[in-house]
């Protein structure tokens, strides 16, 4: 890993890219945890591997029957689901607005 420390400027372009709005407190709390994050994955990069390790999502191996195939199935009455919905608009969910979408 070549980025030791994350930059103050750095920093703020994530957090605008974020969309978040931060307190000076909150902004400067999370720029520290940011730094210790990069600083663990750094220590963790330094532990000698032997090169037949395969990489893995957890230390687990799955037991018991595989996951069922991904499949889309309709449901019978879709309209029972939206009659219990607070508000609805042409047949579907209304849902607000989501601040600073564009």
């Amino acid at each position: 890993m070549t980025t030791k420390r994350i930059s103050p400027e750095l920093f703020e372009k994530l957090v605008g890219l974020a969309a978040l709005e931060l307190t000076a407190e909150e902004s400067a709390y999370l720029f520290e945890e940011m730094n210790h994050q990069l600083a663990s994955v750094e220590a963790l990069s330094q532990i000698p591997l032997p090169g037949d390790i395969q990489p893995s999502l957890h230390g687990l191996e799955p037991q018991g029957a595989p996951p069922r195939p991904d499949d889309w199935q309709p449901f019978a009455a879709p309209e029972k689901i939206i009659a219990l919905a607070p508000e609805t608009e042409d047949g579907m969910i209304a849902v607000p607005d989501v601040k600073g979408a564009k």
